[in-house]
């Protein structure tokens, strides 16, 4: 008797719980700002900071923005961004003065990415900027490598909610090891920290320069191509064959 008492008060305590917990309701959708540049360009001609903000956020007399008015201007919302690119590993979302005009003149800028299971986020640099990187799912391997002189990479594994910093002008990488997604969010010291993806620029100079540079007498193509995947780092380009080959994830 004692027992099913106990249960009943508890379940009757657990039903009072429910009821008595607050509904917390989502933040509406804030709007894609599509004509950010256009308005980071003409704060861009304010003599001030104080004079870009009051252009951005009060209204023709003067008066501070209310309600959604000064939502749509302060709040950035990336469910609502496109990705930059549309590639089988993930994508990348970014917060720019193209489409949050706020942070012009702030020196900051910000991405969020999803990284599917063995993808990897090729290597690249940015030319004016250092970056943080900090991962809220999964699992991240990291990598990046200095200027000449700094002859070694420094690696690094990642997981939810640690962070790891790429140092301007810095190549580095990073690849979900795992066979369950990952995300990140980076934040940058620049409105404009620009990127440039290794592999992709390399490839644009005249192929008498690309074959020189990497050591061969004949133009790479089809007929060659493992060969000269052989010379590339071993540990990205196995790990990524054998992530993709635990995952069932090779073609």
């Amino acid at each position: 008797m004692f027992l099913r008492s106990s249960a009943s008060l508890a379940a009757l305590a657990f039903t009072a719980s429910a009821r008595a917990a607050p509904t917390v309701s989502q933040p509406a959708p804030v709007p894609l700002i599509t004509n950010g540049a256009t308005i980071a360009a003409g704060l861009k001609t304010q003599a001030s900071a104080v004079d870009r903000l009051k252009k951005l956020l009060t209204d023709g007399s003067g008066n501070l923005l209310t309600g959604d008015a000064l939502r749509d201007v302060t709040v950035f919302d990336f469910n609502n961004q496109a990705p930059v690119t549309g590639a089988k590993g993930g994508s990348i979302l970014l917060a720019t003065v193209d489409n949050f005009p706020i942070l012009t003149d702030l020196s900051v800028t910000a991405a969020v990415s999803f990284i599917e299971p063995c993808g990897l986020n090729i290597p690249h640099l940015h030319p004016r900027s250092s970056e943080v990187l900090t991962v809220i799912e999964g699992v991240l391997d990291a990598g990046w490598v200095q200027e000449n002189g700094f002859d070694t990479e420094v690696e690094s594994t990642l997981g939810k909610y640690q962070a790891t910093v790429f140092p301007m002008g810095s190549m580095h990488y990073q690849q979900n090891p795992t066979c369950s997604p990952a995300a990140f969010v980076a934040a940058f010291g620049s409105e404009d920290p620009g990127r440039s993806d290794i592999a992709t620029s390399f490839w644009m100079l005249p192929s008498d320069v690309v074959d020189a540079a990497l050591g061969f007498p004949h133009t790479i193509g089809g007929d060659n191509i493992d060969a000269w995947r052989a010379h590339l780092p071993v540990n990205l380009a196995a790990g990524v064959d054998s992530c993709l080959q635990a995952c069932g994830l090779s073609e």
